[in-house]
């Protein structure tokens, strides 16, 4: 079928680039604003907060593979990341029924924040506050997540860490 005969919308790599950096001016909007009235730590928090839940949500699809289907989450997960390759450049690192290692070595929020010329340290505390998606995530799936957000001195972005959750057999 074409475009005119299933009424789909065709979504361009220019279009899902511009939803990202959307949700990227977002937090930063929300990060000044909180740091502003709270402090960078309570801001960090309370976005984190918001991320994490964000993330829960979205886990939920991925239940049926916890506790211990790694695997399978990181065929959903990474298959279920529309461009994932052009947004994110994900590197599977390790993948046995251990763990689950996933290396970003980019990111549209991150390239967002860095174009708008936020420093590292603004760079750090948003990935950070932003990255809380992915635990929310994961954990919601069933499975013990150990991730780590960019920090200064790093090259790419998240470094993704998931092992089977505590129900495993």
């Amino acid at each position: 079928m074409t475009q005119e005969t299933t009424n789909e919308p065709v979504v361009t790599l220019e279009m899902l680039k511009a939803a990202f950096a959307m949700r990227a001016k977002a937090y930063a909007h929300m990060f000044d604003v909180l740091r502003e009235a709270y402090g960078a730590d309570r801001a960090v928090e309370l976005i984190a907060e918001s991320t994490r839940r964000l993330g829960q949500d979205m886990g939920k699809k991925f239940a049926h593979l916890g506790p211990d289907n790694l695997p399978g989450l990181k065929d959903a997960f990474i298959g279920g990341i529309p461009c994932s390759a052009q947004m994110f450049a994900p590197e599977i690192k390790k993948c046995d029924d251990e763990r689950l290692e996933i290396q970003f070595h980019r990111c549209p929020l991150k390239d967002t924040w860095t174009e708008q010329g936020r420093n590292e340290e603004d760079l750090e505390l948003l990935c950070k506050a932003a990255g809380a998606i992915d635990g929310g995530l994961f954990t919601e799936a069933g499975f013990t997540f150990k991730g780590e957000t960019w920090t200064k001195g790093k090259t790419g972005c998240c470094l993704l860490r998931v092992e089977p959750g505590a129900n495993a057999g």
